[in-house]
């Protein structure tokens, strides 16, 4: 899965608001939208942006709260990264029944039909969500946020959009996605190639790649989904890449209806335990060093975990594989001993699974595949090592590399990734208590305060953020331990009679230095990826995420409202 994006080419919008991407079908319960009221302002106490799955349960849990809510979402439904992917393979990467909200009214009567669902089945789930929980009539569609400004006078947050909404509300909760605002790297020569170009992002789903020779770029999760179903209808598939991702095997399977009917029954201690536990999944963690147990016992054990498929080979491995580098190169050994099972073209596994590993397992995103190794092992599937023969240039009738030969190409698929956690956030016209814009505020390094608030921005809050545990989480569980948080504050915040809420800028700068120390004693720092921005020319390589689970995050979040430690709350007769 490859993230919440809205595509975008070289700065222009490819998608027009108001439609599905390239004509692609809307789910079966879609109605109307809220008419945009252009001739008023809409007035509310809570304005959501964004109505992935953060956005639906910020709605539905204010609701709760009895708070008047309003949603803007710039899509034309439900869906987040849900609505914009539609890529082949576009699938979920984290198992049923976890990848869902923790609202039994929805899933008493929802039957997903595989362990992964892919693109389309989330689809109608978002659907089914709107239906049961009646959603729709707090949401505006077609609704693209470019200016965001906080009134000190009023104590609210005025919000435009591209078109034309005006909304006032005293709490802003930003629901914008992990992985929204979709990347292409500034390619020389990219608008003369005269062939079909698709950004995973906004693939055209009237595409076909029969009897074409197509090149795609990139090896990311979302590369590896496309990859596996281009290279079974193309007459031939050219992946260009700088380094290979660790894959794991998926183990997709069906799932009956009867099954799930059964295991409903345990879905509360299931949801309960997944979100008491550091991943979202309620997995025991394992106790025991690599060095503690035999050389017999750790293959055994691994055996184990690479049969039940998903992310178990990484729950359940040992503890000190995330720290210790010899350790490391063990379960990496292990990894490229099954998967050159598979990948039997020598000079095809030196690329994907050399015997030098190009970074340490499990410092960057590692996919889930079903049939990825097999398809790279096809004679129609060629490979290109970008690290040692880089792109020059795109040309008229395909690519040119730094050896200068032209490899020509019918198609060409950019699976070239996402400016991870704040791209959308700071291309919304999003403005702090000063008028000064987020993405000034962030040039030289990103800070939050628990991951979910801004010095500067007050009464404005997030979910699925940076400098919490979301990379390395099942994304429904971290986004209910944020919302639910934040829902909480703001309750607690009303209570009280508060009328603002703000984070200490040196609160901000203590917690920054929390979560490098922890990340500092792990491998992760070693290898640069979207996980730290690296991805993105002239953005800052930094730590992003909270390496120590939902669990201690939350813990650690909801210690610091006895007493709103690191925050300046005034209250409405100050």
């Amino acid at each position: 899965m490859a993230g919440d994006a809205v595509p975008y080419l070289n700065g222009e919008v490819l998608v027009t608001a108001g439609t599905a991407p390239n004509g692609g079908e809307t789910h079966e319960a879609t109605k109307p939208a809220v008419e945009a009221e252009t001739q008023g302002v809409i007035e509310t106490d809570v304005l959501v942006i964004g109505a992935g799955f953060s956005g639906i349960t910020a709605i539905h849990r204010f609701r709760k709260l009895g708070m008047k809510v309003k949603c803007f979402e710039s899509g034309e439904d439900f869906g987040g990264v849900w609505y914009w992917n539609r890529y082949p393979g576009a699938r979920v990467d984290s198992e049923a029944p976890f990848y869902q909200l923790n609202i039994p009214e929805v899933y008493k009567d929802w039957h997903f039909t595989q362990r992964f669902s892919d693109h389309r089945e989330l689809r109608k789930y978002m659907a089914h969500i709107d239906k049961v929980l009646d959603l729709r009539r707090d949401a505006y569609f077609n609704a693209r946020v470019n200016d965001a400004r906080w009134d000190d006078a009023t104590s609210t947050w005025t919000v435009k959009t591209l078109q034309g909404h005006v909304a006032k509300a005293k709490y802003l909760i930003l629901c914008t996605g992990l992985l929204h605002r979709t990347y292409i790297p500034d390619f020389a020569g990219l608008k003369d190639y005269k062939g079909e170009i698709h950004h995973s992002g906004e693939w055209d789903e009237n595409f076909s790649a029969k009897g074409k020779k197509i090149a795609i770029i990139g090896a990311g999760a979302t590369a590896v989904q496309i990859t596996q179903e281009l290279g079974k209808q193309a007459d031939e598939l050219t992946v260009f890449l700088r380094r290979p991702s660790y894959c794991y095997p998926m183990k997709q399977r069906t799932w009956t209806k009867d099954e799930q009917h059964q295991w409903k029954a345990f879905y509360p201690i299931l949801f309960k335990e997944g979100r008491d536990s550091a991943v979202g999944f309620p997995t025991a963690r394992n106790p025991n060093n690599l060095a503690d147990v035999t050389e017999e016992a750790r293959e055994a054990l691994f055996d184990e975990l690479w049969e039940r498929g998903g992310f178990n080979f990484a729950l359940g491995g040992f503890q000190d594989t995330a720290i210790d580098k010899k350790a490391n190169k063990v379960v990496y050994d292990y990894w490229r001993r099954r998967v050159c099972e598979r990948l039997t073209d020598p000079a095809k596994n030196a690329i994907m699974a050399p015997e030098v590993p190009p970074y340490y397992f499990g410092t960057k995103r590692s996919p889930l595949e079903q049939d990825y190794y097999e398809i790279l092992d096809q004679d129609n599937v060629y490979l290109h090592d970008l690290s040692k023969t880089p792109l020059k240039t795109f040309a008229e009738k395909g690519l040119v590399m730094a050896d200068d030969k032209l490899h020509e190409f019918d198609a060409i698929v950019l699976a070239t990734g996402f400016d991870s956690y704040s791209g959308s956030l700071t291309q919304m016209g999003l403005k702090n208590k000063d008028g000064v814009d987020l993405k000034d505020c962030w040039k030289d390094g990103l800070n939050t305060y628990l991951g979910i608030t801004i010095s500067g921005f007050p009464n404005a809050f997030m979910a699925y953020t940076p400098q919490a545990p979301t990379a390395l989480s099942n994304g429904p569980t971290i986004i209910e331990a944020q919302v639910e948080t934040i829902v909480d504050m703001v309750s607690k915040l009303e209570s009280e009679g508060a009328r603002k809420i703000e984070a200490q800028k040196p609160a901000e700068q203590e917690w920054k230095a929390t979560l490098d120390a922890m990340s500092k004693y792990t491998l992760i720092p070693y290898t640069d990826s979207w996980w730290n921005g690296a991805n993105i020319p002239g953005k800052k390589s930094e730590n992003m995420i909270y390496v120590g689970g939902i669990n201690m995050y939350e813990k650690q979040v909801r210690e610091k409202m006895d007493g709103w430690k690191g925050f300046d709350v005034v209250t409405a007769a100050a």
